[in-house]
Parts: structure tokens; sequence; C-alpha cells
């Protein structure tokens, strides 16, 4: 269903630009705690410690700066937050068993999951106007 542009709410843009540079400071923010506080190889034995592959830091790490960077420009950021998706869900299933609340010790998976709802809601409403390329 196409809907024009006389239907949507006056700060639509606007609002589509907020959202994308909420995600993409998230984004940034995990990426640099992996790398400036645990370290890479920090963070590699936490993988590992979860029963997740350690050589997965680096990717994980590139993902997350690389990806960011794409939504915060809008450059098919839309895609960028489903394909950085499974980051989210792998927080979300180590979290769980530590409960609800992030201040839960371990973290919970309250954070994990709004992240994911707040990724789906990007791809579904796209980049908005102030996009370096739309994926419409």
């Amino acid at each position: 269903m196409k809907v024009s542009v006389a239907h949507l709410p006056q700060y639509y843009d606007e609002s589509l630009l907020l959202l994308r540079l909420s995600l993409a400071v998230m984004w940034f923010a995990h990426a640099l705690l992996k790398f400036v506080v645990f370290s890479i190889p920090g963070f590699a034995g936490w993988l590992e410690s979860q029963g997740l592959p350690g050589f997965m830091a680096w990717p994980v790490f590139l993902l997350e700066i690389i990806g960011g960077l794409m939504i915060l420009l809008g450059y098919y950021g839309r895609y960028i937050s489903i394909v950085l998706m499974p980051i989210l869900l792998v927080a979300f299933i180590v979290h769980f068993p530590n409960g609800w609340s992030h201040t839960s010790e371990g973290g919970g998976w309250e954070y994990p999951a709004f992240l994911m709802m707040i990724s789906i809601i990007h791809f579904l409403l796209g980049d908005g106007r102030w996009a370096l390329k739309r994926a419409d």
C-alpha cells in the first residue's frame, strides 16, 4: 500500500533521522566498548567463555563499527539494521538466563530485546529523506 506524503506525520523524516542516529551511537558504543575497554582478545575470551567461537571477535567488532557508520549515513541503513540482527539475537540469548533487567549481574535481556525491536522498526520505516543512499 502506497502512503501519500500528505498522510505522514509532520516530523516523519526528522524522526527517522533521530532513529538512525540513536542506533548508530549504540553500535559505535558497543564496538568501542569491545575495543577500548575489553580489548579484542578480551572479547574473544569472553565469547569462548559463553561457548561461542572466539575468532568471531574481530568480525563482530568490524560489523558493529561499519554497520553503525552505514546506519548513521543512511547508506542502505534499513537493510544494515537487519544484517546486524544476529548480533543482537546472540546477545539476547546469552543474557536471557540473567533475567529481565540489564542491570542484573551479567546483564539481562531487556536491552538486546529493545534494540531488536528498534532495528525492526528502522527496517519497516526506512531511512528517511536525509539518507545518503536510501534502500526503498
